[in-house]
């Protein structure tokens, strides 16, 4: 059966109540403070087909109703309209983030500026190496057969490796390798490299080849094989936040699953690009997390996703405001990632 707009003006109604004030929403409370035009009677009876059709449900056996998770879907996909940010907003989530002096420090920023202005757990992906290009590769000398490897990606990321060398390297040899790594690699994506790390080690001149071959390990497994992915965590204690009727039962379930990082990832870290996408309770593949809400949005310089960004918590939250801080916060970061 079809809503008519009454219907959807009466949900809509519900939603906003519940959000906003943490209680069950009863009829004469939908009379007095919405322009429904209607009566109290007309609004229980399209409360009644609210509930039949399984958008509102009664929690207990007061005369209010909250929303189900099947309400607050056809509220994100039909009735909300996306809060646009006060020029205030806008200037604070600027000013917090400019000051960054690094990329932990944009992404340290990112998250707790995410968790205080939705009042959610935020999280935030380090940009990901498998969407990283190399930017620069230097040699440091640690002693003649050791070097330190240092890594630079585009995004900011920086990995450092050791490399034992199978024999002592003189200086000019190591500035030889320093030259020869950064003409090979500079600006290739690095999931791109290995077949050009494997002609390094063909073209370079004998005397180099021992020191290239063990250096092209280590930068096999820097570039390639270790990308682990790196997660940024706060605002937890903002779940104890609500009411008796935001998450069912114990936290626990819900405090376990945001210690696994792997969780975490799938959270956040799949969102295409401009795409902002919003689970809601059962919508969560993770068992522990179904009663809960997640909002997330890719986030990078351009239409280029470097990672992902968002925010957990109770399906009770207001998605309008919540879908434009985090499409605002991800935007500005995209554009301090381009700047640098």
């Amino acid at each position: 059966m079809g809503l008519d707009d009454r219907k959807l003006a009466v949900l809509r109604a519900i939603v906003e109540d519940y959000v906003a004030t943490q209680e069950p929403v009863g009829s004469k409370a939908l009379v007095e403070r919405h322009q429904l035009g209607v009566s109290p009677a007309t609004v229980r009876n399209d409360m009644a087909v609210l509930e039949e059709e399984g958008y509102i449900r009664q929690p207990h056996t007061s005369a209010g109703r909250v929303p189900t998770d099947r309400g607050y879907r056809l509220f994100v996909d039909r009735l909300s309209r996306v809060k646009p940010l006060s020029p205030a907003e806008r200037r604070a989530i600027e000013r917090f983030l400019v000051g960054a002096v690094d990329l932990d420090d944009v992404v340290h920023r990112t998250v707790r500026l995410l968790a205080q202005l939705t009042r959610q757990v935020a999280v935030v992906q380090y940009p990901s190496l498998a969407r990283s290009s190399v930017r620069h590769l230097e040699l440091v000398p640690i002693s003649t057969t050791r070097l330190m490897l240092v890594m630079i990606a585009d995004t900011g990321r920086v990995e450092q490796r050791l490399v034992e060398l199978p024999a002592p390297v003189p200086a000019d040899d190591v500035t030889d390798l320093r030259r020869l790594v950064n003409e090979k690699l500079c600006g290739t994506r690095l999931a791109d490299t290995p077949p050009l790390v494997q002609a390094l080690v063909e073209e370079v001149r004998a005397g180099l080849r021992p020191a290239m071959t063990t250096l092209s390990t280590v930068l096999l497994e820097t570039l390639v094989e270790r990308h682990e992915e790196r997660i940024a965590l706060a605002g937890t204690a903002n779940l104890t936040r609500g009411g008796l009727l935001d998450f069912q039962g114990s936290l626990r379930p819900i405090l376990e699953a945001l210690e696994e990082e792997v969780v975490l990832l799938k959270l956040i870290g799949e969102v295409e690009p401009s795409t902002t996408r919003v689970r809601i309770g059962d919508e969560n593949e993770i068992d522990n997390l179904r009663g809960t809400s997640v909002v997330s949005t890719g986030y990078g310089p351009g239409v280029t996703i470097l990672g992902g960004l968002g925010v957990l918590g109770p399906t009770r939250m207001d998605y309008p405001g919540t879908i434009a801080t985090v499409r605002a916060v991800a935007r500005y970061v995209g554009e301090l990632l381009a700047q640098n």
